[in-house]
This record gives structure tokens, C-alpha cells and sequence, in this order.
């Protein structure tokens, strides 16, 4: 049954009688208030709010109107809040109900359902992001930035029992929004720690000398592709573009017994650079000389035979003509002889008549000369030839 059709009440469901006379349930006592556990008239308490409302409103403006457009302009600034902007170079990464959705890479004005439903976060993939290794910068008001070196990051081990303090730079990118956000967590110090594990195996497999002179480039690739490979393993959507090696030298506490040995080893070198010069000057010249000998050698060889073949002829010549006639062969031959023989010789021919006065002298000084001087000429001399019965 309905409050209104209720016998024993006057227009109210609390059984309060009207404003002829007190009722059943009339306010107990003197007070204006609700005795006894009475309930409050709802209807009249209503009542007066709106007319309070309508009453602090401009022109007596209806509430129901009022409320109608608060409620149309709260939802338009909340479905207005979905709109954004993705500048060039800029990701924009979609999550519904705080899980990826999708990712839009296009610049422009984008829209998402406004929170809590979607959310958008822009991610800049083309700003080439700077980690330092091994040093950090500090910027101070009105001077440049100095640098304090971290020994824990830069001193590392060398495969020759060496430690080296190697400053480098990691220039970085990201190449995949949704992975570098939700596929790894506090990024910079996972790139930060990937890249000192690679940089200290790479210094770990190499002498201390190329570290720190010429083989700082190939210490600096390698450990850049250690670096991607292992930043790729775990999907974390970064792209590393160079790794810079700023400096590398010795430990100070060993600077001057490296200076030593680096003077040792130059002395050496010089060393063995004059060496080498030596050996390419005299290793040509001895060739040289060596090829000379043997040409020599083989031009004496062919001389040699030539001449020897040419005897050989003329001593078939010769007997064959001998045979023919032997005789005068035999003169000829012995006139030939004597003239190489009296050729080479001091004589004095003196006749009968003018001989008659001179006093016979035996120079037997001059003799023992001419003889060696002779011996010495037959040796230089070709063989002479034989007489033949």
C-alpha cells in the first residue's frame, strides 16, 4: 500500500496531521524540533533546496536546465582530452586500460579515448640520446662543465695483466617505442650496465698497447656490435649508433714505469729499423755482386771452352799439314818457336868482325830477372804448341 492512501494519514506517510490540530503524531514536548524518533518531512526539506537554488540562480534560471549543461560540458572537456599532438620524429604509444594497444608513428593530430579508458605517451625515436662511461659531467653557473673520472667504471683489466683508464661515450636511439617502455625497465641503467659488461670483455681480450694508441677504433666496434647484440636479445627497442672511446691511458700509479718501457721499446725499434736499413742496403749489393761472379764465371767458362776448342782445331790443322809435308813442319814450326821465345828475351847479336874486341860478360843478376819475368809471362801466355817428330 502506497503512503498516500494510508487511512490514518493527511497527505504524508508518517502519519503527521495537517495544520488543523495536533495528531498522532505531533511533535512531542515544547520544542519545534522531531521528538521521539519522528522522521523529517522529505518532501518539504526538497521542496526548500530548490528553492534555495533557484533563488541564488540569474534570472531564475530552472535547475534541471543548469545541470543538463554542467554535465554536457564536463563530458565535452573530458572527450577533448583525448586529442593529441605527435610532432616529426615523435611515437605516439596507446595503451587501453593501461596494456599496449597500438602505436601511431605518423606526425599530426591523433585522438584516443580520454582517460581512464586510453592513454597516450609520446616517445621522441629520433633524438640521439648520450650515456657517459667511466666519467660524469658536471655543469656549474657561468663556468663550462667539468669532469670527474669514476674509477669503479673506468679502470679495467687487460689480457697482458694491464689496467687502463678508458673514458667512453655511448650515442644511442630508440628504433621501437613499445619495446624500449614495456619490454625492459629502468632503461638507461640496463643500456648503462650492457654496455660495461661488453666494453671490459672487449678490453679483457686485447693488449694494453693497441687500447691505447692505435686500435681504439676496433676496441670501440666491437664492443658497439656486443652492446646491440645483447640490447636486441632483450628486445628492448634501442639502436645503438657509435660508441666513442674519449680516453684511454695507463693507471697513474704506473705512468712512469710505462713511460720506461714505452722508451725501451722505442730504443728497440730504432734499433732494429737501422738494422733492417742496413740489411736492405747490403743484402741488394751482395745479390748484385753474386750475380756478377757467377756471369763472370760463365762468361770465362765459355771463353775457356771457345779457346780450348779453337786449339783443338788449329792442332788438327796443323797436323794434318804435317803430315802432308814434315819437313817443313818441322821448320816452321821451330821458326814460330823461336820467335815467341826470343821475343820475350834481351839479346845481343854481335858478328865476327865486331866481336873480335869484346870481353865476354856474364850478367848473372839480369839473368835470374829475366827468367822470373819470362816464367810469369808463359804462365799469362796461352800453352804453346808441340813439336812432333
Amino acid at each position: 500500500m502506497s503512503w498516500d492512501k494510508n487511512s490514518g494519514n493527511k497527505g504524508n506517510p508518517w502519519g503527521r496531521p495537517g495544520n488543523d490540530g495536533p495528531g498522532r503524531g505531533a511533535p512531542r514536548g515544547g520544542g519545534g524540533g522531531y521528538g521521539g524518533g519522528e522522521p523529517p518531512d522529505l518532501d518539504e526539506m526538497l521542496r526548500k533546496a530548490q528553492e534555495n537554488f533557484r533563488s541564488m540562480m540569474p534570472g531564475n534560471m530552472k535547475g534541471g536546465l543548469v545541470l543538463v549543461i554542467a554535465v554536457v560540458v564536463v563530458a565535452g572537456l573530458w572527450l577533448a582530452s583525448g586529442f593529441f599532438v605527435v610532432q616529426p620524429g615523435e611515437h605516439a604509444v596507446i595503451q587501453r586500460f593501461g596494456k599496449w594497444s597500438h602505436t601511431i608513428a605518423e606526425p599530426g593530430l591523433g585522438y584516443h579515448f580520454p582517460a581512464p579508458i586510453e592513454t597516450a605517451e609520446i616517445v621522441n625515436v629520433e633524438e640521439i640520446r648520450k650515456m657517459n662511461i667511466g666519467f660524469s659531467e658536471m655543469q656549474s653557473r657561468g663556468l663550462d662543465g667539468s669532469i670527474r673520472d669514476i674509477p669503479d667504471e673506468s679502470l679495467m683489466l687487460t689480457s697482458d695483466r694491464n689496467i687502463v683508464d678508458l673514458d667512453l661515450v655511448i650515442q644511442w636511439n630508440i628504433k621501437s617505442a613499445e619495446d624500449y617502455l614495456f619490454q625492459i625497465r629502468d632503461q638507461e641503467n640496463t643500456i648503462k650496465k650492457v654496455a660495461e659488461s661488453a666494453i671490459r670483455e672487449v678490453v679483457g681480450q686485447t693488449f694494453m698497447f693497441p687500447v691505447i694508441t692505435t686500435g681504439r677504433a676496433a676496441v670501440a666496434d666491437s664492443a658497439r656490435l656486443i652492446i646491440q647484440d645483447n640490447l636486441d636479445d632483450y628486445n628492448s627497442g634501442i639502436s645503438v649508433k657509435q660508441v666513442l672511446i674519449q680516453m684511454a691511458e695507463v693507471h697513474p700509479d704506473v705512468q712512469d714505469a710505462f713511460q720506461d718501457v714505452q722508451s725501451a721499446k722505442q730504443d728497440a725499434e730504432d734499433t732494429q729499423n737501422r738494422a733492417g736499413a742496413y740489411r736492405e742496403d747490403i743484402l741488394p749489393r751482395a745479390r748484385g755482386m753474386a750475380i756478377q761472379t757467377l756471369q763472370e764465371a760463365q762468361a770465362y767458362k765459355q771463353a775457356t771452352i771457345a779457346r780450348a776448342l779453337g786449339d783443338a782445331d788449329r792442332f788438327n790443322s796443323v797436323y794434318e799439314a804435317y803430315l802432308s809435308g814434315k819437313d817443313v813442319t818441322k821448320e816452321r814450326m821451330y821458326i814460330e818457336t823461336m820467335e815467341n821465345v826470343l821475343s820475350n828475351a834481351q839479346k845481343i847479336i854481335l858478328d865476327e868482325q865486331g866481336g873480335s874486341g869484346v870481353v865476354p860478360y856474364l850478367p848473372l843478376n839480369e839473368l835470374g830477372k829475366n827468367a822470373k819475368r819470362a816464367a810469369r809471362s808463359r804462365s799469362d801466355a796461352s800453352p804453346q804448341n808441340t813439336v812432333m817428330d
